[in-house]
């Protein structure tokens, strides 16, 4: 991986722990920060304290290449509203994902019936519930 420790990697990526070496084999590459990123994460740490190196470092990363950033946590989704970063999470995620006929109907009912039947994932049922329901 390009100027990724990839310690530093399988600390923040833990659960489970070959999730990192999967992800490496379907192609996740670590990328180099530039200088202004580096130096805007920096920034962000004295204006959202709450938010760890790895959340400023991807919303840096995100608004400085203008790419969405896909996040679950709601302290950073707030903060990058904020900064004018593009966000959104899993359900967005697997949105677009059928919206743009990368999934069929039958896989994207699939993703949202089983997102809704694990509750650790915290995802809201109401809005799972809403999609599932817009399919039938």
């Amino acid at each position: 991986l390009d100027g990724v420790d990839i310690n530093l990697m399988r600390k923040e990526i833990i659960n489970p722990p070959e999730l990192l070496t999967d992800l490496q084999k379907r192609g996740l590459i670590g990328v180099d920060l530039t200088i202004e990123e580096f130096f805007y994460a920096d920034e962000l740490s004295k204006k959202y304290v709450k938010l760890s190196g790895y959340d400023r470092t991807a919303m840096a990363v995100a608004k400085f290449r203008k790419i969405p950033l896909l996040t679950g946590d709601n302290p950073l989704r707030k903060a990058a509203e904020k900064e004018g970063v593009e966000v959104f999470g899993t359900i967005g995620l697997l949105d677009k994902l059928y919206e743009g006929d990368y999934i069929n109907k039958l896989e994207y009912q699939f993703c949202l019936e089983s997102l809704l039947e694990h509750k650790e994932r915290r995802l809201p049922e109401e809005e799972l519930q809403k999609r599932i329901e817009s399919l039938r």
